[in-house]
C-alpha cells in the first residue's frame, strides 16, 4: 500500500509499507520510499529484489520509474539496495551511498552496471539537490553501519531515520504512526539494543538532530513518528539508550 507522507501540490513524500508482505516472504517487513518534486523523482533505501517489480509498479501513480534521478541509500544492507542492479539496468539514476560503502555495492551488480554512477557521501554528510529542493544527508555512523546515513526533506521536514527507530511490528501496523510511546517500546527496545553500536553514538545523534526542524521521523521499519511531540520524545529516548558494546560483557564472548 502507497500512503502520502506529505503531499503540498509540488511535493509528495510516499512510503510502501507492505511489498515484502505481498512477495510473500519471510523476510523482515521494510519500508521504501519515494520523494517527487516537480517532475524530478528520488527513492530512499528502495529495498531487495523481492520488492523491485512491486515497488516500480506502485510508484507509477506518482512517478515514471525511468525518470528516476537518484537512489538513496541509507547503508548497505541487502534490505537497503540489493535491488540495485535493476534500477542501474531500468533507468539512469545515479546512488548516493556512504563512501565506506561504495567499492561494495557494485558486489550487488552486473560488470559496469554501476561505472561512474555511484557517489559516495563524504562522512561529513551532503546536499543533494532534487529539482528546486534539497534533501540533507545526515551523519547517523554507527546507528547502525560503520557508514550510515539518514535523509532529511527540506521540504516536508522528515527524517528518514532508516534503521534508527524501527520497530518489529505486523505488516498491517506498520503504516500506523505511534500514539503511545511507552507502549511501543517493546516493539522497538530489542532491535535497537542488539544493532545500535553505543550510546556514544546515540548521544551525538540527539545533539545534532535537535537542529533540525523535524516534523515526523520515518524508519525504514515500522511504524513512523509523526509531530514534533512523538519527535521529540522519540529523539529523548535515543539520547538515553544503553545499547550495543555498552551491554557487552565477557560472557559474551565465550569459545562454544
Amino acid at each position: 500500500m502507497a500512503k502520502e507522507l506529505f503531499n503540498n501540490g509540488h511535493h509528495v513524500c510516499v512510503v510502501f509499507n507492505d511489498l515484502t508482505e505481498k512477495a510473500g516472504s519471510e523476510a523482515v517487513q521494510s519500508n521504501q520510499f519515494l520523494i517527487v518534486t516537480d517532475g524530478h523523482g528520488a527513492l530512499i533505501d528502495p529495498g531487495g529484489n523481492m520488492t523491485y517489480n512491486a515497488l516500480m509498479m506502485a510508484m507509477g501513480k506518482y512517478f515514471n520509474f525511468r525518470k528516476l534521478e537518484f537512489i538513496l541509500a541509507s547503508h548497505q544492507d541487502p534490505d537497503i539496495v540489493a535491488s540495485i542492479n535493476k534500477w542501474m539496468v531500468g533507468t539512469e539514476c545515479k546512488v548516493l551511498a556512504p563512501a565506506v560503502w561504495e567499492r561494495f555495492l557494485p558486489h550487488f551488480c552486473g560488470v559496469g552496471n554501476t561505472d561512474n554512477r555511484i557517489i559516495g557521501i563524504p562522512d561529513s554528510g551532503m546536499d543533494v539537490q532534487l529539482g528546486n529542493t534539497v534533501i540533507k544527508a545526515i551523519p547517523a555512523h554507527f546507528l547502525h553501519s560503520e557508514g550510515n546515513f539518514q535523509f532529511y526533506d527540506v521540504a516536508s521536514k522528515i527524517l528518514f531515520s532508516g534503521d534508527l527507530g524501527a520497530s518489529l511490528v505486523p505488516p498491517d501496523l506498520a503504516a500506523e504512526p505511534v500514539t503511545n510511546f511507552e507502549a511501543h517500546l517493546p516493539a522497538m527496545l530489542p532491535f535497537h539494543r542488539r544493532y545500535m553500536t553505543s550510546n556514544k553514538a546515540c548521544r551525538f545523534w540527539a545533539n545534532m538532530v535537535r537542529k533540525l526542524d523535524i516534523d515526523s521521523i520515518v524508519p525504514q521499519h515500522g511504524r513512523p513518528f509523526i509531530g514534533k511531540q512523538m519527535v521529540n520524545q522519540f529523539i529523548s529516548w535515543v539520547e538515553n539508550l544503553e545499547c550495543g558494546i555498552d551491554l557487552m560483557t565477557q560472557d559474551n564472548y565465550q569459545i562454544p
